[in-house]
């Protein structure tokens, strides 16, 4: 095919007839293209798809691993929640009993209660001896009575003879 002579493309030509003009163009870039070029490719291919398999394996379990967990973690966020719930119940009720004991020993000891500062000076001031240990001593008020000392559970408390059979309150009873 060294001259290029309309009789030569022509025998040329007459070799694909029986071919459509798609597979005489893919014949013509199988003939470009290495082989061994073709060959590197799909094998890199092959190993692409099975790293993706690996990692979709692993993603798989990764996902199944974590829905178990969180289904355990939303189970203990429950229980927690409800602990909260129910702390905050037993932090009001504490609360609500506090201040009827306020309310209470303000009406027996009015001038006790006259000499205390208020709770806002108190944190407005600033502490006056910062060597002492911050574990306040609190000193009952004086009483007409004797005063009986007893423990209830892990702390100390202290109830007038005289008014312990008085009160009929349901917050101060030994049970709680």
């Amino acid at each position: 095919m060294a001259d290029n002579t309309p009789e030569s493309e022509i025998g040329s030509i007459e070799c694909f007839q029986n071919y459509t003009a798609s597979e005489v163009f893919i014949q013509g870039l199988a003939g470009i293209v290495d082989q061994q070029d073709v060959e590197s490719m799909i094998r890199a291919q092959k190993q692409m798809l099975q790293r993706f398999e690996k990692t979709n394996e692993m993603l798989t379990n990764c996902n199944n691993l974590c829905v178990t967990r969180l289904k355990t973690a939303s189970a203990d966020f429950k229980k927690h929640t409800s602990l909260l719930v129910e702390m905050r119940k037993d932090l009001d009720n504490i609360f609500k009993r506090i201040q009827v004991l306020k309310s209470k020993t303000s009406a027996q000891y009015p001038e006790a209660f006259a000499a205390m500062p208020k709770a806002d000076e108190k944190e407005s001031d600033p502490p006056e001896n910062s060597s002492s240990n911050n574990n306040p001593v609190i000193e009952p008020p004086a009483s007409s009575g004797p005063v009986n000392i007893m423990k209830r559970g892990n702390s100390w408390s202290s109830e007038s003879c005289n008014n312990s059979q008085q009160d009929s309150s349901p917050y101060t009873s030994d049970t709680g």
